[in-house]
């Protein structure tokens, strides 16, 4: 993709299996006699209820009005862990066909709608049932990268400077080095995906949750594509969680991981460590840096439960959006009475274009124009003419309504 990628060190040799055993991944799970099981039971159980909570506090119409935000949200922070900083606007902008006239920041305007179509694509059920299987993590790499500029299709080996392309959907030829860590060889991949999805296809409820965390890394230990694997792994997890939890798509674990990066790599390095003793696991791999990391990765998903819990509490949204209204009125951008239409949404999910007139007391004309305003304002969107109207949160207003989701421009 783009030689600001860090994590593609020197390529050694041609595909080759060189044998190494499966057993050099495990443990996959953190084990039932672990002293953290509790600690992760209780926190996978707490996950739980605090993302049902929040998606059943919302009408469905708003549910899908942030999925929509999310996604940007999402793209965003999972571009700035990779070194790129495409500011949401920008984003949006993509999304709209509205491009830089900048090549470079074009690009980066391209790779984050490629992010932001593949994750809808997660949304609309595209991972259903398979999130981790080795098909899935194919899939997921070749859907992005076939959305790419061609310059962002070459990784630079940093020790040689010789361009390699990235294939969309293929496995490494070469083997690799990332920081201290080298993964198997390259011939190895396929073996060790397929004990990849044979350990996380099929799990209870509370280790499907823990797994989003130990999958999370265990991929990235394989580190099966010569470029983009992190961002395919952070899809893969989001799409895990997704499923797990049902979700809604209305918070994301990578705000979070992307505010504590450094103990995040620093989780991720400690994990490729070897098993120190006999007191730590059964695996080649350290399960004490396995647990730790996801009690990390769990405590980071309940606080990003917790932000959006304080952004979308009804009183304090309505505030902030009627707030911004008023402005709007008062600088004749809208009509007056506009708010309650926008409070109508917020309370309702939807709502019928006939119930306008009614819900403002004014005639079917004036009715029309307060609903057109507010489509052209991008805060109010509709299938069609006919559809009912539901509520929008665009990047360009979330510092005003829901501050804190990412940095103002």
């Amino acid at each position: 993709m783009s030689n600001k990628y860090p994590d593609i060190k020197a390529d050694i040799e041609a595909a080759e299996d060189r044998g190494e055993p499966i057993g050099a991944m495990e443990p996959m799970l953190v084990g039932s006699d672990s002293q953290h099981r509790a600690r992760l039971a209780d926190l996978a159980l707490e996950l739980a209820e605090r993302s049902a909570g929040l998606k059943r506090s919302l009408p469905e119409g708003v549910v899908s009005a942030l999925a929509d935000l999310v996604r940007t949200m999402n793209c965003y922070y999972s571009n700035l862990i990779e070194g790129h900083d495409t500011h949401p606007i920008d984003i949006e902008k993509a999304m709209n066909e509205d491009f830089s006239g900048d090549k470079d920041k074009r690009d980066l305007q391209l790779e984050a709608r490629a992010h932001i179509e593949v994750q809808a694509w997660i949304d609309a059920g595209g991972l259903e049932g398979r999130p981790a299987t080795r098909e899935a993590v194919v899939e997921l790499h070749r859907r992005f990268c076939e959305k790419l500029p061609e310059d962002l299709l070459w990784t630079v080996n940093p020790d040689s400077g010789e361009k390699i392309a990235v294939a969309p959907g293929g496995l490494r030829t070469r083997d690799v080095k990332v920081g201290h860590h080298v993964p198997v060889s390259s011939g190895a991949v396929p073996r060790f995906l397929d004990h990849f999805e044979s350990a996380y296809r099929r799990l209870g409820r509370v280790d499907s949750i823990v797994a989003a965390a130990s999958a999370h890394h265990r991929l990235l230990w394989i580190h099966p594509f010569i470029d983009g694997n992190g961002r395919v792994v952070r899809l893969m997890s989001y799409a895990m969680l997704r499923e797990a939890l049902d979700t809604g798509g209305i918070w994301s674990v990578a705000r979070g991981l992307a505010r504590r990066e450094a103990d995040y790599k620093q989780h991720l390095q400690a994990c490729d460590g070897a098993r120190p003793g006999d007191r730590d696991g059964r695996g080649s791999l350290s399960e004490e840096a396995l647990a730790q990391f996801a009690i990390f990765f769990l405590e980071i998903c309940i606080d990003q439960i917790a932000f959006m819990e304080n952004l979308v509490e009804p009183g304090r949204l309505r505030d902030r959006i009627l707030l911004w209204v008023e402005e709007e009125v008062r600088g004749n951008r809208l009509s007056p009475k506009s708010g309650l239409v926008l409070e109508a949404l917020l309370f309702r999910g939807t709502l019928p274009r006939g119930d306008v007139a009614g819900l403002l007391s004014v005639g079917e004309r004036q009715a029309r124009r307060i609903t057109s305003e507010l489509i052209e304002s991008g805060v109010v969107v509709s299938g069609t003419s006919r559809t009912p109207l539901r509520l929008a949160f665009p990047a360009r207003l979330a510092s005003r309504w829901m501050p804190g989701l990412f940095p103002d421009r």
